[in-house]
């Protein structure tokens, strides 16, 4: 029997076991494992996945993600504002802007703090969209974006902007978020041939030119209250449509919660949003 410390923290509902690989050490055989054992919501913690806060060669701190499945991801817009929030509290880091490394890049993190001095928001800069099809990666034709492509599914014909954001993510607009196949087309388009490391699916409604209703499904975890990587990418491809404008602040509003996303003119997109802190305790493993 193996006794883990752990946290448990979530970035608008989207959950995660949070380990400190700062303060101990764990084998990588048993990583896929351990993500399934702990988000397991009937013998284990319960949680949308694992998430490990480690050293980094090339930033102040490290971060890998794994689904509730076992599989690993390559970063999460949710998962980065919790563990800047840990590493701020947990005096791992003594500055309010640093950097944390994924599986996808190294991203900038600030934290502000309210009038006594604990967190009050988290804002990342997520870098710059990928929008070329080899970069999501999506099979199919030559174009070098996907903005509004006929996409046959289920019997059914959508249009689909695709984006990476280090994650893939497959956004479809809608006239009505509460009308959104999330449960029925979510899990086919996940695992579609089209592509090829499976891929997060988006449904959008457009409220106004800065405001939008947003749904996920998520890449070996299924629906989540949140998604920080996809808010980005229903922001870009709401701009690549021309619902929205570059440069502007765009509120999120996701299941657990509000996100603000800014693409700024340079072509960087900023997620800001709150993170907290669920529990702690001891995860045993046999």
């Amino acid at each position: 029997m193996m006794e883990i410390p752990f946290t448990k923290m979530h970035g608008l509902g989207n959950n995660y076991i949070y380990l400190d690989l700062f303060r101990f050490e764990i084998k990588e055989e048993m990583l896929p494992r351990l993500a399934r054992a702990v988000s397991d919501v009937h013998t284990g913690i319960g949680s949308d996945g694992l998430i490990l806060i480690q050293p980094s060669e090339v930033a102040d701190v490290g971060m890998r993600i794994f689904n509730k499945d076992g599989s690993e991801g390559n970063t999460c817009g949710n998962g980065l504002r919790c563990v800047a929030k840990y590493v701020s509290e947990n005096n791992i880091v003594s500055f309010r802007k640093f950097w944390i490394e994924t599986k996808a890049n190294v991203v900038e993190a600030a934290v502000e703090l309210d009038e006594n001095d604990d967190i009050k928001e988290i804002t990342i800069n997520m870098g710059e969209p990928r929008l070329k099809r080899e970069q999501i990666p999506m099979l199919g034709g030559p174009a070098s974006k996907i903005i509004a492509e006929p996409f046959a599914v289920d019997g059914q014909q959508l249009q689909v902007t695709a984006i990476s954001m280090g994650n893939p993510h497959a956004v479809f607009f809608v006239d009505s978020i509460e009308d959104a196949p999330l449960h029925e087309l979510g899990p086919v388009i996940e695992k579609d041939a089209r592509f090829p490391e499976g891929v997060n699916v988006e449904f959008v409604e457009i409220l106004s030119d800065r405001e939008m209703n947003f749904r996920v499904w998520e890449r070996g975890s299924g629906v989540t209250e949140a998604c920080g990587t996809g808010a980005c990418a229903a922001v870009v491809a709401a701009i690549l449509n021309g619902f929205m404008k570059k440069g502007e602040r765009i509120c999120v509003h996701l299941s657990g919660g509000d996100l603000f996303i800014h693409w700024d003119k340079q072509g960087q997109v900023w997620m800001t949003g709150g993170a907290e802190v669920i529990a702690t305790g001891v995860f045993y493993l046999s």
